[in-house]
Parts: structure tokens; sequence; C-alpha cells
């Protein structure tokens, strides 16, 4: 392999892992200035905060797109064992499983939210 390419190759996860540390900073920096300056306006920066929800979504979410994922592998699997479908079979159950995981991960947040709503 060229020299310059495997520099290349090094440097770039260094500065997107620098880039991305960079811009986490900036972003606090600036909400911080941001709230300084409603204070000093007398405006309450708790109006334009935003609602914390529970942190349950993000997890429910990630873990039955995650599950949809691996029961479309291992279907996919099966469909190329039996009627030889090759890589046709693996993208397209991972597609289906993983929106349908999605789709009960919405489902069940609806319906987390309905039952807030009404107690």
């Amino acid at each position: 392999m060229n020299d310059a390419t495997s520099v290349i190759g090094v440097m770039i996860p260094i500065v997107g892992i620098v880039g991305a540390f960079i811009m986490i900073v900036y972003l606090r920096r600036f909400e911080n200035t941001e709230r300084m300056a409603m204070i000093e306006k007398g405006v309450d920066p708790a109006l334009f905060a935003k609602k914390q929800r529970s942190g349950t979504s993000g997890t429910l979410r990630a873990s039955l797109l995650f599950i949809g994922a691996g029961l479309g592998l291992l279907i996919a699997y099966f469909l190329d064992r039996a009627f030889y479908m090759e890589e046709v079979a693996y993208f397209s159950m991972l597609f289906i499983f993983g929106g349908l995981g999605l789709g009960a991960a919405y489902m069940i947040e609806e319906k987390k939210m309905k039952e807030e709503r009404n107690s």
C-alpha cells in the first residue's frame, strides 16, 4: 500500500473524532451563551427548554430495530438456502423486518403517550 494512502487512512478517523468533539463543545458553549443572554434580558430560559420525556423511547426504538434486523437476516438466510436468492433476500428482509421493528416501537410509544394523557 502507498504511504500516502495509509497516512490518510489513519488520519480520517482521528480528524472525525476530534471534529465531533469540537462540534459538541461549541454547541454546548452556544447554548450556554444563549441562556445567559436570555437571563440578562429577563426572560425565563425554562420557557424555551426542550421537554424531557422518559429516556426509554430511544432505547426501545433501537432494540426493536435490531431485533427486526436480526430476524430479517435469519429469515433471509433460510430463504437463501431454500431458494438460492443470494443478496436480494438479505437486503429485502433486513429492510422489511427493520421497518416492522420501528413500526412496533412507534405503536408502543403512541400507546404509552395515550396512557400518560389519560392519567
